[in-house]
């Protein structure tokens, strides 16, 4: 199981540092060549995020006693996977000073007014851009929320179940116990009556003994 983890682990690792070294290349590309590579990097995050996916599963079927050093390294993961998310976005929108140049004309001397409006349309798509994320974040986290929920409730349903059966093993070993005890208690009752009507048998044996003996004597004594 760690190791499938840590195999992914390494995968995402060589991943990210490949779309990482993309990413800073993409705003000093020509538009043909930006094109190709936004949708090269693009591709590849797609890839991470399956990665991460394999991982998130990997660690849910780790024991609870032992997946809390997993799931801090998949928060950092995602985390970094966040950032490479809104550092693409970035680098989709920025320009390189060539072709900045070219849009504000060869020389570079064109209206101060475009290049502010320019600049104010970046700050806006990075500020749209970091509302996505910022949202993207907040429902990642729920999800995450809700899925620790969930396997408490299955921890909790596991628990009761198993308390459950103890409890009916009690209960048919109480059965058994009480079943038991009145068949010793029957046996118990059977063998005072046989001793009592044993101890019956002995007296009248006593007295009958006795009355002989008696009538013996008396039979002795009138014949002499």
């Amino acid at each position: 199981m760690s190791s499938d983890f840590e195999g992914y682990e390494q995968d995402f690792a060589v991943l990210t540092a490949e779309i990482t070294s993309k990413i800073s290349r993409v705003p000093r590309l020509p538009p043909d060549e930006k094109k190709q590579m936004v949708a090269n990097v693009e591709k590849q995050l797609e890839e991470a995020k399956e990665l991460l996916e394999q991982m998130d599963l990997e660690v849910r079927e780790i024991p609870p006693q032992s997946r809390g050093m997993y799931s801090n390294r998949m928060r950092s993961y995602k985390q970094e996977m966040g950032k490479l998310e809104t550092d693409f976005k970035r680098s989709r929108i920025a320009y390189s000073d060539e072709v900045r140049n070219e849009l504000l004309g060869d020389d570079g001397n064109s209206s101060e007014n475009q290049l502010i409006k320019l600049r104010e349309e970046r700050a806006h798509l990075l500020d749209n851009t970091e509302r996505l994320e910022r949202s993207s974040r907040r429902l990642e986290a729920g999800y995450q929320i809700a899925v620790e929920t969930e396997q408490i409730g299955q921890e909790m349903l596991e628990n009761l179940s198993h308390d459950r059966e103890k409890i009916q093993r009690a209960r048919e070993r109480l059965r058994e116990t009480d079943a038991n005890l009145g068949k010793s208690s029957r046996i118990l009752t059977g063998m005072l009556r046989r001793i009592i009507q044993n101890r019956i048998l002995l007296v009248l044996l006593g007295i009958i003994v006795v009355v002989t003996i008696l009538t013996a004597v008396t039979f002795f004594v009138r014949g002499h």
